[in-house]
């Protein structure tokens, strides 16, 4: 999953820079996420709840991280302007949910897990909407000329990556804190 995430996050950013789309791009963003949560999942399995929790307040900071990304790019096009070609955001956006469906399906039997699993299951989850939010967007945007779809669905990205990142530090801290001032768990 870690490979699959690389390869999107390379693929889908190229692209979104070829089609001039901030919804592709902000999309490969969250499989830079996902590839750089399941490095830091595999880190910690096998470790401490505080360790286990830490990690998921690190993937949490980094959605946040994410959010504003995007929410700049927005403002940067809706400044510069932007022309999506939705041919290419098409191609890759398809490409991306096969891969992305693929990871989720993977994950899912682990999402009950703890902490950890549970917010890299999130982010694949948030993968698979993104990939079919862009499918929309690029079907929206070729049917109808209204390039600041784009813009507008690369916005919807941010809040989710600013949704799942307050979701998931919400629920780490708690656990984070609570393993800290408990003097029997070790790391």
């Amino acid at each position: 999953m870690l490979a699959i995430n690389i390869f999107i996050f390379l693929a889908e950013f190229g692209a979104g820079v070829w089609a001039d789309s901030t919804a592709l791009q902000g999309d490969s963003l969250d499989s830079l996420g996902d590839a750089l949560v399941y490095g830091l999942s595999l880190m910690v399995l096998g470790r401490s709840l505080r360790a286990r929790a830490g990690a998921a307040l690190a993937k949490g900071g980094t959605q946040l991280v994410f959010a504003g990304a995007v929410l700049a790019e927005v403002a940067r096009k809706l400044i510069v302007g932007a022309a999506p070609l939705p041919s290419v955001m098409a191609v890759a956006a398809s490409v991306a949910l096969i891969a992305n469906v693929t990871c989720l399906a993977l994950l899912t039997r682990f999402r009950r897990d703890d902490i950890n699993m549970r917010s890299v299951w999130l982010c694949s989850r948030n993968d698979v909407i993104g990939n079919a939010g862009v499918l929309l967007t690029t079907a929206l945007i070729a049917w109808t000329g209204w390039r600041w779809l784009d813009l507008i669905f690369g916005a919807g990205l941010a809040l989710l990556f600013l949704r799942t990142g307050i979701e998931v530090l919400s629920t780490a801290w708690p656990q984070f804190s609570s393993q800290h001032l408990n003097p029997n768990v070790g790391d």
